[in-house]
């Protein structure tokens, strides 16, 4: 299955706004943060364990056991805080 990246922030400064990701049927958000890091350089950095990155599949709040489907849009972002 194909889904389509969304990155934001500093995370969008690091990696482009939009990319998309093939995986495998039953992917989770979690797996698609792994294969991401699996491509090394800036997406290893960008998107590191020890670095805390929000997620989102369709515009929802997800957390990383949530489980892909086709066609989704899947979003990262660092945490944000108002003021």
């Amino acid at each position: 299955m194909t889904v389509t990246l969304r990155f934001f922030a500093s995370l969008r400064e690091k990696l482009g706004e939009t990319d998309s990701l093939t995986l495998p049927s039953g992917s989770t958000v979690g797996d698609a943060r792994d294969a991401l890091m699996a491509r090394g350089g800036a997406h290893a950095e960008a998107l590191a364990r020890s670095r805390a990155v929000r997620a989102a599949v369709n515009q929802k709040m997800s957390a990383e056991s949530v489980v892909l489907a086709e066609g989704d849009e899947l979003a990262f972002f660092p945490p944000v805080t108002g003021g």
